[in-house]
């Protein structure tokens, strides 16, 4: 559904009715259209498509969905999709939304299909400062792609403290451990995957923009959100060094661990089977052995199976085997 629709001349807002009016509007008056559509069905994208001449490709990619973060441009419009991301602590998650946006030189259409970003607040924010909107479409693509970047933030807390807890993890045992560090590696690369072409984009903008001889204000807003962006898409990049790291210390502790159960096996086992080795001795039948009518030969024979039983253990005791 189309959820705000409105006419900005000279950076103030033009309420319109419908989409013809707004067409008329801004032929009349000049400045540009900005329409807002939420999870549209084909037939009302359809009617804004034609309206305002957006390329049939962009319109199919936009209904369908499922896009990466990219630029495409036409002959008379660009198409920009964004995938806002929001933190969901409970399950260790990663929500991904898509915003579609087409830029012509009098017009900016969004086209939203998850309840983040709030776009409202975008455009209510700009409203209040005028001279920026006055810039044009690519003022209020600027205001949305701050928006998009500052909701990251969120996010990289939320990564970055569930790593935090893995890292304690890590040495008190914790044989679940593995599958957490694995899950949250697979969120951290989606991750990666929506922002990681924010770089091509906020550069491709920029090149736009500094050729089309842009007003320094705007040159400045695009190139703090590509500041922003890149930090984030480091720190993505650190996330996912960091629990590759943490799942090979994992299996070095985890084989450890196992060499250290096998120590104490093989060492219990030597330990046991001394007595073992002395009475098979004793319990051949032969009539002749050493000792086989000797009246101390039972003690002896227990006292031998104790010492040397002793003896083993502490050789494995001093060695760290038990």
């Amino acid at each position: 559904m189309i959820v705000d629709n409105a006419v900005y001349v000279n950076g103030e807002r033009t309420p319109t009715v419908s989409l013809e009016d707004t067409c008329e509007t801004v032929r009349d008056r000049g400045g540009f259209a900005w329409i807002g559509l939420y999870r549209p069905t084909e037939q009302e994208l359809g009617a804004v498509a034609t309206e305002f001449g957006l390329p049939s490709l962009a319109v199919e990619d936009a209904l369908a969905g499922h896009q990466r973060a990219k630029i495409e441009k036409y002959s008379s419009t660009s198409f920009v999709v964004l995938r806002p991301a929001n933190y969901v602590d409970e399950t260790e998650k990663v929500e991904f939304g898509e915003v579609h946006v087409f830029l012509g030189s009098d017009f900016l259409i969004t086209v939203r299909h998850f309840d983040s970003p709030d776009l409202g607040a975008v455009r209510h924010r700009l409203e209040a400062e005028p001279e920026l909107l006055d810039h044009g479409p690519m003022a209020a693509l600027y205001g949305i792609l701050d928006q998009v970047v500052d909701e990251y933030a969120p996010v990289i807390a939320g990564l970055e403290n569930d790593i935090d807890e893995i890292e304690d993890q890590l040495f008190n045992g914790d044989r679940g451990v593995s599958r957490r560090i694995y899950e949250l590696s697979t969120e951290v690369m989606m991750f990666q995957r929506a922002v990681n072409p924010l770089r091509d984009v906020l550069q491709s903008l920029r090149e736009t923009l500094a050729a089309g001889g842009a007003d320094d204000v705007l040159l400045d807003g695009i190139r703090d959100v590509q500041d922003h962006a890149i930090r984030v898409i480091e720190r993505a990049d650190g996330f996912r060094q960091i629990l590759q790291n943490a799942l090979t210390v994992h299996t070095t502790l985890v084989g450890q661990s196992q060499n250290d159960e096998v120590k104490k096996v093989s060492g219990w086992a030597a330990i046991l089977f001394t007595p073992t080795l002395v009475a098979s001795v004793y319990g051949m039948n032969f009539r002749i052995m050493p000792e086989l009518h000797w009246a101390l030969g039972y003690p002896f024979a227990i006292l031998l199976m104790l010492a040397m039983g002793f003896g083993l253990y502490a050789v494995f005791k001093r060695k760290n085997w038990i």
